[in-house]
């Protein structure tokens, strides 16, 4: 995995950037690392965006310690990750395996805080992985909804549907597969719902 030592590098700096101590993580892949307005999205819940592009639900478990080391007072984790681990041939087991791997990472350093598991989006460019994706989100789902534990599940995959069942294309940069600005918009507005539940809590 030696190709996100760069990305890795620039996430273990990241801390020395914020005026303030993160509560919330938003950690995993291009969906987090290119959400330009995450910040001020967030900006109540003092998040800290800890997406490398490209990344896998492996390396997220893999390079957990490293990123999180200079953390000390995150109370929640979202997680976004999966669909660059079907692309690269991994079973949706296998998946499964990796996140709650990740979920352990979380819990062993900060205790039985809040992890939130956003589903995998449907994509344009990776529509012929569809039924793989739809069985990640299940099993997924499933086992999370079963333990408890101060684990959640966010389910986004309707929502970026048209009125066939296929990706909606507004959704989408041109290259179709990553957020634009209004694919972003409607995953903060889930979001920004989800954490208040968990705040309230």
């Amino acid at each position: 995995m030696f190709w996100y030592e760069d990305e890795v590098k620039r996430l273990e700096q990241e801390r020395l950037k914020l005026p303030y101590q993160p509560k919330t993580a938003f950690y995993g892949s291009s969906t987090i690392t290119l959400w330009e307005s995450l910040y001020h999205d967030f900006q109540e819940f003092s998040p800290v965006n800890l997406g490398f592009g490209g990344s896998t639900l492996s390396a997220c478990a893999w390079y957990f310690d490293r990123v999180f080391a200079q953390f000390e007072e995150i109370n929640s984790v979202i997680i976004y990750a999966g669909d660059n681990d079907l692309s690269n041939n991994r079973h949706p087991e296998e998946i499964f395996l990796f996140l709650f791997q990740l979920f352990e990472n979380i819990q062993r350093r900060f205790g039985l805080i809040d992890c939130t598991y956003i589903s995998i989006k449907p994509s344009p460019q990776r529509w012929y992985l569809n039924e793989q994706v739809k069985y990640t989100n299940k099993i997924i789902e499933r086992e999370i909804k079963s333990r408890g534990e101060q684990l959640h599940f966010v389910d986004i995959y309707d929502q970026y549907l048209d009125d066939k069942h296929r990706p909606d294309s507004r959704f989408y940069q041109n290259d179709g597969l990553h957020f634009n600005k209004l694919g972003h918009d409607l995953l903060k507005t889930k979001l920004v719902e989800h954490l208040s539940t968990l705040v309230l809590q």
